[in-house]
């Protein structure tokens, strides 16, 4: 399974976390074209090679051309995702990070995140950043993000309220559930949009999964001049298919019984825990005391998301309790390859066993898409997908 590790010694932000993906092999032209399908514009994209405390490191930065930037709400930037052309994969995960940030803003300042206005994760350059974060982990195929713990600094920092802690209030409300630490080194070393990106992206904190081998280590950089790197490293490789326990790995499983909710409720707050981070969401039919039918609702999700889901099903639902239990994870190596048909490209998921293919399956969003843009049947678009793998297996072969 292709992984990358964090290793967030200095801090991450937006920035940093897409100039270490440029020094692990992401062309900056491949990101600029993908940035082009947003609609937004007058930015400029900068990339510069760089030394920190004799680090050799990617700076990137996004000059944005005009002075005014919009105050944009979460409805705003969610639009500005679903107007792109953008794969879907980037639009759900990069929808996700500000789904995030809104609910951070929205309690510390005693909002809704339908509420909350933007002002600096709302304008063009944090917009690109996690945009362009999601553009860089697709083309790389990455499936498995791991983070250390984070430095956050310490100190003030000056934003659109005034000069706040550090971490910022957004910044520690994000935070919550994940391992972070303080030291003498002042300046604020993790952003909102750092947080919200390894938050949302992260399936673990601490140390390296079990059974990851790094084959690239590489390095972004920040912008301030400290006594130590002000560089976030990643690690670039793969981790084998294996047993991860639930306490390292961060996964849990959310449960409850419900039977006495509308029934059209469920689809709305599916779509609610899957914006909150949630990596499944399922409902299955049970009978319940007094011989009622009812609904499990099954959430699973990583650890760092635990309060955002539990908040979501007592606000949503009618349940007064959860079951939480930590998930046991084994997962198969797994990569994404392209192949070409009549009528465009598809993606197709591979699942393997060290070098022995157990599945293959072609990406529904990309077969969908085509079938509506040709007037096509979808199976005949994925069989004919399926045909393209088996021959090129048989070729590799």
């Amino acid at each position: 399974m292709k992984t990358i590790y964090l290793d967030c010694f200095a801090g991450i932000s937006g920035n940093m976390f897409i100039g270490a993906l440029l020094d692990a092999g992401v062309p900056l032209a491949h990101l600029e074209a993908e940035l082009q399908k947003l609609p937004v514009a007058n930015y400029k994209l900068i990339m510069e090679r760089v030394s920190k405390c004799g680090i050799h490191a990617c700076y990137f930065d996004v000059k944005v051309k005009q002075w005014f930037q919009p105050s944009r709400n979460l409805a705003d930037i969610l639009k500005i995702l679903n107007e792109s052309r953008l794969s879907d994969w980037v639009k759900d995960r990069s929808a996700k990070v500000f789904t995030c940030l809104a609910a951070a803003e929205a309690k510390v300042h005693g909002s809704t995140p339908d509420e909350v206005h933007f002002h600096e994760v709302g304008a063009v350059d944090a917009i690109v950043d996690v945009v362009g974060t999601m553009v860089g982990l697709e083309y790389l195929g990455i499936e498995r993000v791991a983070a250390s713990s984070l430095h956050v600094g310490s100190g003030f920092v000056k934003c659109s309220h005034g000069r706040m802690p550090v971490p910022a209030p957004a910044t520690a409300e994000i935070l919550k559930g994940v391992p972070f630490y303080f030291t003498e080194i002042k300046g604020e070393l993790v952003t909102p949009t750092g947080a919200a990106l390894t938050v949302t992206l992260a399936e673990s904190f601490g140390t390296m999964p079990p059974g990851f081998k790094a084959e690239r280590i590489a390095y972004g950089a920040g912008t301030m001049d400290l006594n130590i790197a002000n560089v976030l490293r990643i690690y670039a490789g793969n981790s084998s298919a294996g047993r991860d326990h639930g306490d390292h790995c961060g996964v849990r499983i959310i449960e409850t019984n419900i039977d006495d909710l509308n029934p059209q409720i469920y689809g709305y707050v599916m779509e609610l825990l899957l914006q909150s981070g949630a990596m499944d969401v399922f409902y299955t039919p049970v009978m319940m005391k007094k011989n009622r039918p009812g609904t499990k609702v099954t959430v699973i999700a990583n650890a760092a998301n635990l309060d955002a889901v539990a908040a979501i099903l007592f606000r949503e639902t009618s349940t007064t309790g959860l079951r939480i239990l930590p998930c046991e994870c084994r997962h198969l190596q797994r990569e994404i390859i392209t192949v070409d048909t009549d009528w465009g490209a598809v993606r197709v998921k591979f699942a393997r066993n060290g070098e022995q293919v157990l599945n293959a399956a072609p990406e529904y969003e990309d077969c969908r898409r085509l079938a509506q843009e040709h007037g096509i049947p979808l199976k005949i678009i994925q069989q004919q997908a399926m045909k393209q793998v088996a021959l090129s297996m048989k070729f590799s072969g």
